[in-house]
């Protein structure tokens, strides 16, 4: 019995070495961002909720709407649903598993058999029986506690990838909606120049039926204008395709966007974007989260499969009652139970029980790289978002300049062509050269605003918000239908 007992404490010990608790992997952490501004702290553009970073009524109820009712992020809340199931059942193996049974039966023996009956015993017989089963298996090798531990993980995991995906639908709408803003604004200049061009055009078939101006000059006049015009038909249908593509975000279909009529009027980007601390990203994305809990579970997967190679100990009982006569199956004398200790040790199936370890370790080993992977992809997007911020800002700036250079020049050709000291060509030359920077400071805009967006999706910014909009702090979320979910 002693050595019974030092086998099973050295057997205890090995299992354990055999099954080491999880520690996250190391991975190269960066003490700063590629591009941050400094200084460093703890403060990141991501702690803003959506509503508090870009502070516009429209986009907040967009955003609002989209959360709540987006096709992708509703995916994604079921599947959640369908993990925290999963994970339910596997918190019942830790439990004793009972069944409750019972049974009739009525059978005949045969009177003439090679074991004949004696006269006072009838061929036909009753039986009746009640019981109640009892099983629970002794986690020794916490087999069962593993598994259900990768149940949790994959619970979390699937939450996580639900808050990445409601990162993406904020991002994805606010792009969106920059894009419908910045196509107003476009059609606003393309509007605002046919008229200004139309009347240029009435002018020079004045001055050419007084003989002042060639009817070349009208001919470039006109043909200044039909090019004008001839952008309308495209920018309309960029805009109806955007507000399309803004209402499958919202998971309702097509139909247009009630929107603010000012369209040269945009909000402004914040001046300042703090990025945080780049081991803060760690605990702030979601898609690291996820990734770090698929790696969780692989691992505890991989220990329940180790506890696999060890026996497995179970008790056993059953108590109930067997009667042949209904009238006695609850008596004293019917009760019936068994008690048993059950040790079930792999033999046949050793070998497949080894490859399971070695399919499970090579899991892991997956989970941990694709673990790193993604923190360093994590690192790359914030640089890149910050590269981005900076390239457009600086772009931004330069057209400007532009255009305020190609106003002037354009008043100071008008001038001269009013008094004759220009001729018309310089004139369509200012005035097309200022169209075209116009519509190219808008998309310079449009790629600030993205930047933006991408820095904070980058950051982990967006998911953290649905908690507080449950609580009241966000703005009110949108109804379903169509015309009040803009």
């Amino acid at each position: 019995m002693k050595r019974l007992l030092i086998a099973g404490f050295a057997a205890l010990l090995a299992s354990c070495s055999m099954f080491p608790e999880y520690k996250r992997p190391e991975v190269n952490t960066p003490a700063e961002f590629r591009g941050a501004p400094a200084p460093l702290d703890a403060k990141s553009l991501a702690d803003l909720s959506w509503w508090e970073l870009y502070k516009d009524p429209v986009l907040d109820k967009l955003i609002a709407t989209a959360l709540q009712q987006n096709y992708d992020v509703r995916i994604a809340m079921a599947r959640v649903a369908e993990f925290r199931a999963i994970g339910s059942v596997a918190g019942l193996g830790s439990i004793p598993q009972v069944s409750v049974g019972g049974g009739a039966t009525r059978s005949r023996i045969s009177s003439v058999g090679a074991t004949p009956l004696s006269a006072n015993v009838a061929p036909v017989r009753n039986s009746f029986d009640a019981e109640i089963d009892v099983s629970y298996e002794l986690d020794l090798w916490k087999r069962i506690a593993n598994l259900q531990a990768a149940a949790r993980a994959d619970l979390f995991a699937s939450e996580f990838a639900r808050d990445a995906t409601r990162v993406s639908v904020v991002a994805s709408v606010a792009s969106a909606y920059f894009s419908l803003r910045s196509l107003d604004q476009q059609l606003a200049i393309t509007e605002r120049t046919i008229e200004t061009r139309a009347k240029f055009v009435e002018l020079t078939r004045a001055q050419f039926s007084r003989g002042v101006v060639a009817g070349l000059d009208v001919n470039r006049a006109e043909a200044n204008l039909a090019t004008a015009r001839a952008v309308l038909p495209d920018l309309k249908s960029q805009i109806a395709q955007t507000e399309n593509l803004l209402q499958i975000l919202l998971g309702e279909n097509p139909a247009p966007i009630v929107r603010a009529t000012a369209a040269d009027k945009f909000f402004p980007a914040p001046v300042e974007v703090p990025t945080g601390l780049p081991a803060a990203l760690l605990e702030r994305r979601p898609d690291v989260r996820q990734a770090e809990n698929t790696l969780i579970s692989a691992n505890a997967r991989l220990n329940s499969v180790k506890a696999s190679l060890f026996p497995t100990i179970s008790l056993t009982g059953t108590l109930g009652s067997q009667s042949a006569a209904l009238s006695n199956l609850f008596t004293g004398p019917a009760k019936i139970w068994s008690f048993g200790l059950g040790l079930l040790q792999p033999i046949i199936d050793v070998n497949r029980n080894t490859y399971q370890v070695d399919i499970y370790t090579a899991r892991e080993q997956q989970a941990i790289v694709e673990y790193q992977q993604t923190v360093g992809q994590a690192f790359r997007e914030v640089s890149d978002a910050l590269a981005a911020r900076q390239g457009s800002s600086e772009r931004l700036a330069a057209q400007d300049d532009q255009v305020n250079a190609l106003r002037a020049a354009r008043e100071q050709v008008m001038k001269r062509y009013n008094i004759g000291f220009s001729s018309y060509f310089e004139v369509i030359d200012a005035d097309t050269a200022l169209f075209q920077a116009e519509l190219t400071r808008v998309g310079a805009y449009q790629n600030s605003l993205n930047a933006l967006v991408q820095l904070y999706k980058a950051l982990g910014g967006g998911w953290q918000s649905v908690a507080d909009e449950q609580t009241g702090d966000a703005p009110n979320a949108v109804q379903a239908e169509p015309s009040a979910a803009r």
